[in-house]
């Protein structure tokens, strides 16, 4: 017997509806995801891995606060950010100062505080401002402490882009990076196998240096590749899947029509943080979704968390993390943006 024609009109709508906003979440971050593959591609090629060493490898909360820093000023988003921030780590940044950036850089861009300040006034501005540069630093203090075990790295084609193992520069040989030998030639770190490895490249580095003797252009050239090919390659597909679960759940589930009727009280906390984990909402799209949530009844508090939480936790935030730092550290960051965004948004509420 054929399907009535009201059930498959519903199902095309339903299709139609996912390719539509998988293609509007694909433009919306086109703008922040250009400007973040060609920074990681500057910062490989170009930012000496003994600056990022000194200045975000050690311990202590001076690099907490330049990551932090770093993470407000730029004008990316949370899947910007992404390409950046394992640039960084690659270079050598700890693990504290990456999670900090990735912390403070959706949430905190121009556009984003500027639509907040139109929409929601300069309460809800500052808050957010200044709650997003201290959990930025909460997070990296505790990013700190975190051990990483060897075996949590995904697996990568290339050993090039796994911040921890790299390939000997003289034999091709992996090399852990904690374990290994190095040494600096040009503002850059050479990680090796051996001593007679070390020994060799310390006699003809400019044989074996990647980049010694580039010209500017070619250096350049280096870096786009970096980031629109090598950078695209290693992460591109985690953010494929990630807006096509942000779409997948947009369109199966509109959430918009139980506010008033259950999300006024504390059920709104736990609505905006659930949303707000499986949705991809950029920082500056999140800010009319509050306003229309609010509108209909949604508190305060709530929308509060749901403008923290929605730009920090996208799935394709939750897929590179994973892949390039293991669960254990996924684990962690959900579990820390959970809490400092729920006592955030009381704390909100409050004032």
């Amino acid at each position: 017997m054929p399907a009535p024609l009201v059930d498959l009109n519903k199902d095309r709508v339903m299709v139609l509806r996912f390719f539509s906003i998988f293609v509007g979440y694909f433009i919306d971050i086109l703008p922040a995801l250009i400007p973040g593959f060609l920074i990681s591609g500057i910062i490989h090629e170009f930012v000496p891995g003994r600056w990022v060493e000194r200045h975000l490898g050690e311990d202590g909360l001076a690099p907490l606060i330049y990551s932090t820093i770093a993470g407000t000023a730029l004008p990316i988003c949370c899947i910007g950010s992404l390409p950046v921030a394992l640039s960084m780590r690659q270079k050598g940044a700890r693990l504290g100062s990456v999670l900090a950036f990735l912390v403070a850089t959706p949430a905190t861009s121009v556009t984003a505080l500027l639509v907040c300040y139109a929409l929601l006034g300069m309460k809800f501005t500052v808050f957010i401002f200044f709650s997003v540069i201290i959990m930025g630093l909460v997070m990296g203090l505790i990013g700190n402490l975190i051990k990483m075990d060897p075996e949590s790295h995904g697996p990568s084609d290339s050993c090039d882009y796994d911040p921890d193992i790299l390939k000997d520069p003289v034999c091709g040989m992996r090399v852990d990076v904690s374990n290994g030998l190095k040494t600096d030639y040009n503002g850059r770190y050479y990680y090796f196998c051996s001593q007679h490895c070390l020994d060799t490249f310390r006699k003809e580095p400019e044989k074996y240096a990647s980049s010694g003797n580039n010209s500017l252009r070619e250096r350049i050239i280096i870096a786009l590749r970096f980031g629109f090919v090598d950078m695209l390659k290693d992460i591109g597909p985690e953010i494929i899947l990630g807006l096509v679960l942000a779409a997948l759940v947009s369109s199966v589930y509109p959430v918009g029509k139980f506010v008033g009727a259950y999300l006024s009280g504390g059920l709104g906390y736990l609505f905006s943080l659930v949303i707000g984990i499986m949705m991809y909402i950029c920082s500056t799209a999140s800010v009319p979704l509050v306003s229309a949530l609010l509108s209909q009844g949604l508190n305060t508090g709530a929308g509060m968390v749901l403008l923290i939480v929605g730009p920090l936790t996208s799935w394709s935030t939750i897929l590179v993390v994973r892949k390039s730092f293991g669960t254990k550290v996924l684990s962690y960051y959900l579990v820390l943006i959970s809490i400092m965004s729920l006592c955030a948004g009381y704390l909100f509420s409050l004032i």
